[in-house]
């Protein structure tokens, strides 16, 4: 938690933003895993901790903008709680800690929102992601789940703000990126050829626990790096295979750091994969050079998908102008993804309010095959914390899609494609923040070359 004047200056600024009416912030509650008694790690919902502040499941809480008044919404432990969990703050305690003075019983939630219904004021709630949200909603303002309107006021004040990180936000968030690097970098001191994937991810999960951290997101640690959310870590890792990994930490305050590595199995790429390897790099770096303050994240995008085309032609893979076969869509057979998105609270900055608000400014997303995955393509400001993650991925069941149908002939040489079916796939990734003049990189650096990463091996 920051100093109480942070969250106090935050929700006034909020008030300021939306104007009018009843603000709605929904904690999270615990969730049992598979029975009650047994719950998932818990996590505060990221707004309510922006606003709010306080890590503690079972709390919910409005802000009154027309009546000036912030009210907190719980209920005090009872013995048998205390005797299984522990004592905590009183809920007096905990709200005069984020500067909230007003405090109320859970059960008078649904009265103080009729209330201000009935007297006209609108009460705006954001989108919800759990299923507990949508139930809440309908205990409180009877809309039924399917049915729920959020408040787009609502959603743009949220993402003006958390878009724009602060100093303080920014220390947080480099610590983060700190243990994240640390993570990667004793996956990569660690792989050798004989172990499992498994072995590997209790490597990178032990680096981030003796460091006060737990994962922003579950690690993807494999040898199938061609299958883009790959969470399976049963695979034996052999001599000649690359292990992609993509793993972040995530501070006690919520923070998150998200960074990729591709390791040799061995002590050496192949000139095969150093080939490939070094067009991924080649993008990545062409997309670090580009960010600053204007520039449309768009096309930062395209930049960097037309390195990855230009390298592949050099290779005999792709054929045509690489301008053109990124704009006709051929690039996406083997960059089918986006190239980075917004990063803080969320390792994938507020994707529950929505990626038009977040990374598009409320412009639509295209509907193309790859570039409708791209979560950020807004112009960057100061202050923005995005990642930057081009790959290069050969996956055979899209090959064999777009080769039976024809698709981007003109790009794409089949033939030579085929002999490329089982590379595999590779991505690094970096965190940035951008900066007056241009941008900084975030935590301590991780081998990005083929020659950094052997070096370590």
């Amino acid at each position: 938690m920051f100093d109480k004047k942070t969250y106090i200056r935050r929700r006034a600024e909020l008030k300021k933003r939306v104007g009018s009416g009843v603000l709605l912030f929904l904690g999270n509650d615990d969730c049992g895993c598979n029975y009650a008694d047994n719950t998932y790690p818990y996590r505060q919902d990221s707004t309510f901790l922006y606003y709010f502040g306080l890590p503690f499941a079972g709390l919910s809480a409005i802000i009154d903008i027309d009546n000036d008044r912030e009210i907190i919404f719980g209920d005090e432990l009872t013995i048998d709680a205390i005797v299984w969990m522990g004592t905590q703050p009183t809920l007096h305690e905990k709200a005069h800690s984020v500067g909230v003075d007003c405090v109320c019983p859970s059960s008078t939630l649904r009265a103080t929102l009729d209330k201000a219904v009935a007297s006209g004021q609108r009460v705006h709630y954001l989108p919800v992601y759990r299923a507990e949200h949508s139930l809440k909603l309908w205990s409180l303002l009877d809309v039924k789940p399917g049915s729920e309107k959020p408040s787009a006021e609502f959603i743009c004040g949220v993402v003006d703000m958390r878009n724009h990180k602060t100093a303080e936000e920014i220390v947080e968030i480099e610590k983060a990126c700190d243990v994240t690097a640390e993570m990667h970098l004793a996956a990569i001191r660690g792989v050798r050829p004989g172990m499992h994937e498994y072995e590997v991810a209790a490597i990178i999960e032990n680096a981030a626990a003796s460091r006060d951290c737990s994962l922003s997101f579950p690690t993807i640690c494999t040898i199938n790096g061609q299958t883009l959310h790959n969470h399976y870590h049963g695979n034996l890792i052999k001599e000649g295979d690359m292990v992609l990994i993509d793993a972040g930490a995530e501070r006690p305050s919520g923070y998150a750091g998200d960074m990729s590595s591709t390791i040799c199995a061995g002590k050496n790429f192949s000139p095969r994969q150093k080939s490939i390897y070094d067009i991924q790099v080649a993008s990545h770096l062409a997309a670090v050079d580009m960010l600053a303050p204007g520039v449309p994240f768009v096309d930062v995008y395209e930049r960097s998908a037309e390195v990855i085309c230009a390298g592949l032609k050099d290779l005999g893979i792709m054929k045509g102008d690489p301008a053109e076969a990124v704009k006709a869509g051929a690039h996406a057979m083997f960059f089918p993804c986006g190239l980075g998105h917004m990063m803080g609270l969320d390792v994938h900055d507020m994707e529950n309010l929505g990626e038009v608000w977040v990374g598009y400014g409320g412009k639509p997303k295209s509907t193309q095959f790859g570039r409708k995955s791209l979560r950020l393509a807004r112009p960057l400001e100061e202050g923005f914390v995005l990642t930057i993650e081009p790959g290069v991925y050969f996956i055979p069941e899209l090959i064999d899609l777009w080769k039976g149908e024809g698709r981007f002939a003109d790009f794409i040489n089949y033939q030579e494609l085929d002999k490329w079916r089982g590379f595999g796939g590779i991505r690094n990734e970096e965190d940035y923040l951008i900066t007056a003049d241009g941008a900084r990189r975030l935590g301590k650096k991780i081998p990005l070359t083929t020659e950094e990463v052997e070096a370590l091996r």
